[in-house]
């Protein structure tokens, strides 16, 4: 017997809603951060550790047509992409309070999909990371207040980890009482949380990079070290049960682009280490240098590169790109590939300039540093492109009211 549908159901074709929609909100956070990559390495700011509306101000009127363009081009990149973010953030707002009110929704929480909610405090860390960028590129003088609104960000992400702990002690204790189905445990989707608790502590750790106030690093520190540690010892533990059960049940075909969230979860935690390093240093006396940062981004670099390497040679086998990015078939999880292009290219930025340049092996802005450079600029646009094709695809057949899944018996 079914019961009936008291919503609208979607058309022929046209999937229920998912939590995973979040990740086209995320997926516009990411390339924010990928266009001010540009500013951040090309701009000079000798004032502060990242560039602010007075030096890049200063670059655009003393530089060349060059430097002219790619500010320019920075600045449109960054405002566009924030306006798409907090337009996706609030379609996906409404529709998941529409669907949280349907028996889909309390199917998806009790089975394995549950832990897909946890998109939303991981997008919303996202658009507040987003939000402290767009403060430094469009605010004058914002540098001079910045101390007064450190605590304010870290109060901000500590009460979206709050929630996200909370979501996840939710999913976590239906799971620990057998709620976890292993047999179709067979992808490495088990590890969003541990991509959230990630986004969290790299937006807690900002403070350690760039306040002056031994407090407020101090803080920054600790907070940012308890999400720093969610996320290993959740990815862990996802890691190794996702592993056993693709071992024992095969690749599930639609999950294939799980095998690469290492990648942004490496970006994001060796941002994180970056920053808090770099408060151990000036406040705490803990001696760093330029090898041993080029070293820990290499080390996450080459990884990220096996990761991809794995995740490549998945949606080869499962044929992923023939069928959800440009054939008919639709999924929420398909943006889960805009998120390890997006990583690469920022992780590449900051091994070239942190790493590279840092280190004396290539001359800035010479030959050798453009090369290389040219390898995060070619993924960013890909992550462009793939994010209007996936967007454009999934909303054209998202429906116009979740669905109402009928119980069946």
């Amino acid at each position: 017997m079914t019961a009936r549908s008291t919503t609208t159901p979607p058309q022929p074709g046209q999937p229920p809603y998912s939590p995973l929609m979040f990740l086209a909100a995320l997926g516009a956070g990411g390339l924010i951060v990928t266009f001010f990559m540009m500013l951040m390495f090309w701009v000079p700011h000798p004032d502060q550790p990242v560039p602010v509306f007075e030096d890049i101000m200063t670059a655009f009127s003393s530089g060349g047509l060059a430097m002219q363009a790619t500010i320019s081009i920075a600045l449109a990149g960054i405002a566009f992409f924030a306006a798409t973010l907090v337009r996706l953030l609030v379609w996906n707002v409404q529709r998941l309070r529409q669907f949280a009110r349907t028996e889909g929704y309390q199917t998806l929480m009790a089975s394995n999909a549950g832990s897909q909610i946890m998109a939303m405090p991981l997008a919303f860390a996202m658009a507040v990371n987003a939000g402290f960028i767009l403060g430094l590129v469009f605010v004058p003088n914002l540098w001079s207040v910045v101390e007064y609104l450190f605590p304010l960000a870290m109060i901000a992400f500590a009460i979206i980890g709050y929630y996200a702990f909370k979501l996840f002690a939710r999913f976590a204790s239906k799971a620990l009482g057998g709620g976890l189905d292993c047999t179709k445990n067979n992808s490495l989707a088990q590890m969003l949380p541990a991509f959230a608790f990630a986004m969290i502590g790299v937006g807690l750790a900002a403070p350690a990079a760039m306040s002056t106030n031994a407090i407020t690093v101090a803080f920054s520190l600790g907070l940012s070290t308890l999400f720093i540690l969610a996320s290993i010892v959740q990815g862990l533990i996802a890691l190794s049960l996702g592993v056993r059960s693709m071992m024992e049940n095969g690749l599930a075909a639609d999950g294939a682009p799980t095998l690469m969230i290492g990648v942004p979860i490496l970006t994001v935690l060796g941002i994180a280490f970056l920053r808090q390093n770099h408060g151990l240093h000036v406040h705490f006396d803990l001696p760093t240098s330029a090898g041993s940062t080029f070293m820990m981004l290499t080390t996450f670099f080459a990884a990220q590169i096996l990761l991809l390497a794995a995740g490549w040679g998945a949606l080869k086998k499962t044929n992923y790109l023939a069928r959800f990015v440009s054939g008919p078939e639709s999924s929420p999880g398909s943006l889960a590939l805009l998120c390890p292009v997006v990583a690469f290219s920022v992780m590449g930025h900051f091994l070239i300039n942190k790493g590279l340049v840092a280190t004396g092996l290539i001359a800035e802005f010479g030959v050798a540093y453009w090369s290389v450079t040219a390898i995060p600029l070619a993924f960013q646009v890909l992550a462009i492109w793939l994010f209007f094709k996936l967007l454009a695809k999934l909303m054209r057949q998202a429906p116009a009211a979740p669905l109402n899944t009928a119980a069946t018996a």
